[in-house]
């Protein structure tokens, strides 16, 4: 009897650790409400080119080759199986003059239109401030990027006045979406650099530019928030420099908020940029012969690691505000671009990072070669059905013997041999 005894009291102090050990494992910070939110993102999807095209200084939808989007291109990529569409917006040449910097309604009204259109195909939607900032270095400036970081380095005055004109824009965007609910994602900022992408004045300057971006952040995500309504809980994603993961790790400072969980980190990646981006090596991975040396899987499961400890681990979210790979110009190195697709989807979801595909509309292989999805029909273009269900099918499948060793290890063979 006393054996016994022991034995249920064994049992029961055993069940007693095991719920609360299951108990700390529900309250571990990479499982809070803020990381459950990133992961309902899923895998996304970018009207690129569109609402961000410009030119002399202007932006207009058609600017960059896309038709006008309409609530089938949503209805499209809803079915395609996205989650989420990024909506970038370059607002230059619609902003008034100081001291109010008075955003034209028609462009806002077109703005809203594209947002609720894509509300109701059932997506969450981000909106951001896009080409607004490019670097003084690629693009010589006429006054039409305003948000100018090495003039604003180089001038307190310049820095002073760009972050009024941030606050009233920010201001004048969160008040005209204040009702709208968490599905709707505001990002402060996109790609802000001196045009260096990473490798320019940044690495030589004791931090300025950093610096700098830190406060233009802060500025948004105060003016965010003090436009009221559902604005003073909404998630926004901001962005480090150039939206480099590891600059990002490195330099960016979380701005100040007076709501907790609320700030998700957004970062970019077309790595390595020669296969995903201008395709000039045509495939990826260990079983590739036409790759980039040092850049296959090992570099990008450690550029998540980097991302995940530093973030998601302490339950701040992030995501891959852009990702792709451009189409093969040859259909015989399709399965590479397809397997590069299954194994970093993979590897997100393992590390609860959500990702939007980068979609230009440009359906042709080769360099920029990012289109999907038709932006105005909604039908797949290209091998865009193909990419799509790569992506999509990697982030959900739940088989436990779906893993990225198994992705690994049914990586295709090179044509090249």
């Amino acid at each position: 009897m006393k054996k016994l005894t022991v034995i249920i009291a064994f049992m029961f102090t055993s069940l007693v650790a095991c719920q609360a050990q299951d108990q700390q494992q529900k309250q571990r910070p990479m499982d809070n409400e803020a990381i459950q939110f990133a992961m309902s993102m899923g895998i996304g999807w970018n009207l690129g080119n569109q609402m961000d095209a410009h030119y002399n200084g202007c932006s207009y939808e058609e600017g960059w080759g896309n038709k006008v989007a309409t609530q089938q291109t949503f209805n499209g990529v809803a079915k395609a199986g996205f989650k989420s569409v990024r909506i970038p917006v370059t607002w230059m040449g619609h902003i008034g003059n100081a001291p109010t910097y008075t955003i034209e309604k028609g462009w806002m009204d077109r703005v809203a239109e594209l947002v609720d259109m894509a509300h109701k195909a059932g997506l969450k939607v981000i909106i951001n401030i896009h080409h607004d900032g490019f670097g003084a270095a690629d693009t010589p400036s006429k006054g039409y990027h305003w948000l100018d970081l090495p003039a604003a380095v180089a001038d307190e005055e310049v820095n002073q006045r760009i972050k009024q004109e941030l606050t009233m824009v920010w201001l004048q965007i969160g008040k005209r979406f204040a009702n709208y609910g968490d599905w709707l994602i505001f990002e402060t900022l996109n790609e802000i650099q001196d045009g260096g992408w990473g490798n320019g004045a940044n690495r030589t300057d004791g931090g300025a530019q950093y610096r700098v971006l830190n406060e233009w952040n802060q500025v948004c995500v105060d003016a965010i928030r003090a436009a009221g309504g559902q604005n003073t809980t909404r998630y926004i994603g901001v962005p480090g420099y150039v939206t480099n993961p590891d600059l990002t790790v490195e330099n960016l400072v979380l701005p100040d908020d007076a709501v907790a969980n609320r700030l998700m980190v957004a970062v970019h990646s077309y790595d390595p940029w020669d296969f995903a981006g201008s395709a000039e090596k045509n495939e990826w991975g260990h079983t590739g012969i036409d790759v980039v040396p040092g850049a296959g899987e090992d570099a990008y499961v450690g550029m998540l690691n980097r991302l995940f400890n530093m973030y998601v681990r302490r339950g701040i979210p992030v995501y891959f505000g852009e990702f792709g790979a451009v189409r093969r110009a040859s259909a015989a190195d399709e399965p590479f671009r397809l397997y590069y697709f299954r194994y970093v989807c993979k590897a997100m979801r393992d590390r609860r990072i959500p990702a939007l595909y980068w979609d230009n509309g440009n359906s042709k292989g080769g360099n920029d070669g990012f289109g999907v999805i038709d932006h105005r029909t909604g039908k797949y273009i290209g091998s865009g059905e193909q990419t799509v269900r790569a992506m999509v099918d990697s982030w959900e499948n739940n088989d436990p013997n779906y893993t990225l060793q198994s992705i690994y290890d049914s990586a295709p063979e090179s044509s090249r041999k």
